[in-house]
């Protein structure tokens, strides 16, 4: 490319960007123009100047005198291809030659330049601004348009381009100019502001660097004693009738050796003296770690609440959540005679003298009416205590992880968020509701903080406790069902990149709440205990592997590609959780309960309204769930809901007829973990069949089969990896759990009767399930329509008609 220049009697100079690539050449010497002819002083002075030079948006005449000490460098390496390239098609009007050779040996001359009119130029820039890149056609029309030769129109489009890039180039080096500055004067403030930090909790010089718990809990205490000191001096100074001295300077300072005293006055915590910061870890978890606890102020609103207040309230927190870790560490590695084995069921149980000797309450005494249940269960999982940390300190990951237990989970304030980036001393405020999948049980709703902390190189713990006792000190109102003590999980990591998990569970709640056929189930830990929390955690970590495993299972021989299965897995999620939220009333949804008379008496019925959710039909959905005991074992049980060959015994979708598995997606080893696409018989040559999408699974803790007919153009679109957002779905469903402590059924060599008893002649109780069926049926189109007495009948005898199917497939009695 080259910049033209047509001066009378002057000296032309060309300017070239066609430089031929060397090894040696560092890097960006190819974007370096360089001079092929000898610039005079008094050029730019040539009243012959070319108006291409003379354009307002060319700058760069001043670097002439620089661009031509690289002369001598830039002729030697150019070829004679290049020279053609680059030179102009103007050289050819007087006869010039302009190979290497010959200029070498004779005497430069000087050349005549075509100078363009303004005229062409102006026509040139309107076409430029259009096509910066002309193809020969358009070159070819514009030189004959403009009485021009196509090589100057071809030259003089480079020579564009190249006076645009530069352009660019120095707009862009301008603002990173600019943008540099920004950054220094930010990086200046920061470095003025980090010389005299102030701590935001007493208003004092503040430490660069971690602050330990010790130091934090000081400074909070002190601001918190200085301001009551304060107002007790200006008290009793309007008795006095003169001013009353704080005496801060009588206040000897704390020794920076002493050791931290948690209690604080009346606040409950009295009876703690000193909680260390190292815990000790038994044989299992090797030496102890001291870390500090950092704390953030919090991010909650804080309207109506002073900083005294504030100050008080996070100081309890922080005794309370050390308190915590303390007892659930402790609750961990302890066994006898703390924990006493079960014989029958092999399950630890708590000794509660033992407990009450070894600990003090730490969130006061238990309500009246209410019981306790303690648990404790340890299991191998497949995630590192890193990943498991991360997913438990996050609520919405948290919630993932335990779909069926957690109906809706928040992180309502982060008092403090680690230390080093990691999750190492993070506390926070949080709220869930947990569920057991009956409508006998009520959602346990609680609020509670969660404190995570590293004992070990690959130690970690995580512990959880209500904050009840501290909300009735400061005057808020609570209304709970459900108190958490010290609960949570040891994790330690193993070699094979597997943890150890060891998860304690420990609550108080109303017993009169719960229907008298889960009491026994609560009673014993098994239906919000530690074995369910470790029992879901395995099975989902093994789900995970396998999903993110480079190799499919050869079960799932049907063509889905790979988005196709991630979309169709979260469709499967949303049905699940959706069927979840039906059966136990969670605050998901508003639901309204009915008290019809004609409903039976274990059955509950509820109705909410569908509007804007496209994720499912719009209109009036009811819903109906009941719960059963029955003298089978759940993986009877199971086997038969799962069974497409036997679904026709209960399900009415299926038209009377066998169903067919159209696709299988694996989520576990058994081959019953899966999500699956089901295919109905249809009920006569001119209807089409029914898709229905379900999902099943079995743990230790119980079982799962949900169900719902879907369109058959959008399980297309979602198999093909489309958004199942979409896919508009009322599920249904089955939840079966083992009744009681030890009872997992009879064993395969067992014969089973009419009655669901063992044929041997010994006199062990066979165990029974608690099943519930649950059913969401869209029952108006409209959502302002009313309810009509019809529909509600319906959906009871539909309920009630599909357990007793089930009864008399399975030949036994509830």
């Amino acid at each position: 490319m080259s910049f033209l220049d047509n001066s009378s009697g002057g000296w032309g100079a060309r300017i070239v960007a066609d430089i031929p690539y060397s090894t040696n050449m560092p890097t960006g010497a190819i974007a370096q123009p360089c001079l092929v002819s000898p610039l005079p002083k008094n050029m730019f002075n040539s009243p012959g100047l070319s108006l291409a030079l003379q354009q307002p948006n060319i700058d760069n005449q001043g670097d002439g005198n620089r661009m031509g000490e690289n002369f001598e460098g830039c002729v030697g390496r150019r070829s004679r291809e290049d020279e053609h390239e680059s030179r102009s098609g103007n050289d050819n009007m007087d006869g010039a030659s302009g190979d290497d050779q010959d200029a070498a040996n004779n005497p430069p001359r000087k050349k005549r330049y075509h100078r363009y009119t303004p005229q062409q130029i102006q026509e040139l820039e309107s076409l430029f601004k259009g096509c910066p890149h002309p193809d020969e056609k358009q070159r070819l029309e514009l030189s004959k348009r403009l009485c021009l030769q196509t090589k100057q129109v071809k030259f003089w489009f480079q020579n564009r381009r190249t006076q645009m890039k530069t352009q660019l180039e120095r707009h862009d080096n301008s603002l990173l100019r600019q943008e540099n500055d920004k950054l220094r004067a930010e990086n200046m403030s920061i470095r003025d502001a980090m010389r005299n930090p102030i701590c935001t909790n007493c208003g004092g010089p503040a430490i660069i660097g971690d602050i330990s718990l010790e130091e934090q809990h000081r400074r909070i205490e002190n601001a918190r004693l200085k301001d009551e000191l304060d107002r007790v001096c200006a008290f009793a100074g309007k008795f006095l009738g003169r001013l009353i001295s704080a005496l801060a300077t009588s206040i000897a300072p704390p020794m920076p050796n002493s050791s931290l005293e948690l209690g604080v006055g009346s606040n409950g915590f009295g009876a703690l003296s000193t909680v260390a910061t190292t815990l000790p870890l038994g044989p299992d978890f090797e030496g102890g770690m001291t870390n500090a606890l950092p704390v953030v102020p919090p991010n909650r609103p804080t309207t109506g609440v002073t900083g005294l207040d504030r100050s008080v309230e996070r100081s309890m927190f922080l005794e309370l959540a050390l308190a915590a870790m303390d007892e659930l560490v402790k609750m961990a590695q302890t066994d006898e005679p703390l924990w006493i084995r079960n014989l029958e069921g092999g399950r630890d149980i708590l000794n509660p003298d033992e407990y009450l000797r070894t600990f003090t309450p730490c969130i006061g005494m238990k309500p009246s009416g209410f019981v306790t249940e303690t648990s404790r269960e340890t299991g191998v999982v497949i995630i590192n205590s890193l990943a498991l940390v991360e997913t438990l300190m996050d609520s919405n990951r948290w919630a993932e992880m335990f779909p069926c237990m957690i109906a809706r989970t928040t992180t309502t304030d982060v008092i403090c968020s680690g230390m080093g980036g990691t999750r190492n001393g993070a506390l926070q405020l949080m709220y869930a509701e947990l569920q057991v999948l009956s409508p006998f049980v009520p959602v346990r709703v609680v609020s509670f903080l969660r404190f995570c902390k590293q004992h070990a190189e690959g130690v970690w713990a995580v512990v959880d406790v209500s904050i009840d006792t501290i909300r009735e000190t400061s005057g808020a109102p609570t209304f709970v069902n459900c108190r958490r003590l010290p609960s949570g999980c040891v994790v330690q990591d193993m070699p094979n990149g597997c943890s150890k998990v060891t998860w304690v569970e420990h609550a108080e709640y109303d017993k009169s709440q719960v229907h008298q056929l889960y009491r026994p189930l609560l009673g014993s830990g098994m239906g919000f205990g530690a074995q369910r929390w470790v029992a879901t955690l395995q099975r989902q970590c093994e789900c995970l592997a396998i999903l993110t495993s480079s190799t499919i299972s050869t079960k799932d021989n049907t063509a889905i590609t790979a988005s196709g299965r991630r979309s169709m897995l979260k469709l499967a999620q949303r049905m699940t959780d959706t069927f979840c939220a039906g059966v136990c009333a969670s605050t998901i949804h508003k639901w309204n309960k009915l008290n019809d008379g004609n409903v039976d008496g274990d059955v509950r019925v509820m109705t909410r309204k569908s509007v804007d959710n496209p994720g499912e039909p719009p209109g009036i959905v009811l819903s109906a769930a009941t719960s059963v005991w029955l003298t089978v074992s759940p993986q009877r049980l199971f086997d038969f809901l799962r069974d497409e060959r036997l679904r026709s015994e209960w399900d009415i979708l299926s038209n009377g007829g066998p169903m067919q598995e159209m696709a299988h997606i694996a989520k576990g080893q058994d081959h019953g973990n899966c999500v699956s696409l089901l295919r109905a018989s249809a009920m006569n040559a001119n209807q089409s069949s029914m898709l229905i999408l379900q999902e099943t699974f079995m743990d230790a803790a119980g079982s799962l089969v949900v169900y719902a007919p879907v369109d058959n153009p959008a399980m297309h679109v979602v198999m093909n990896g489309g958004d199942s957002a979409f896919v508009a779905l009322l599920p249904s469903g089955f939840s079966i759990v083992p009744d009681g402590p030890g009872s997992r059924g009879p064993t395969s060599n067992e014969h089973i009767n009419g009655n669901g008893v063992g044929g041997g002649g010994g006199s062990q109780r066979v165990g029974g399930s608690l099943f519930t069926v649950a059913f969401q049926i869209l029952v108006n189109s409209l959502p302002t329509a009313k309810l009509t007495v019809e529909s509600v009948e319906t959906v009871n005898n539909l309920i009630l008609c599909t357990v007793q199917k089930i009864k008399a497939a399975l030949k036994c009695e509830s």
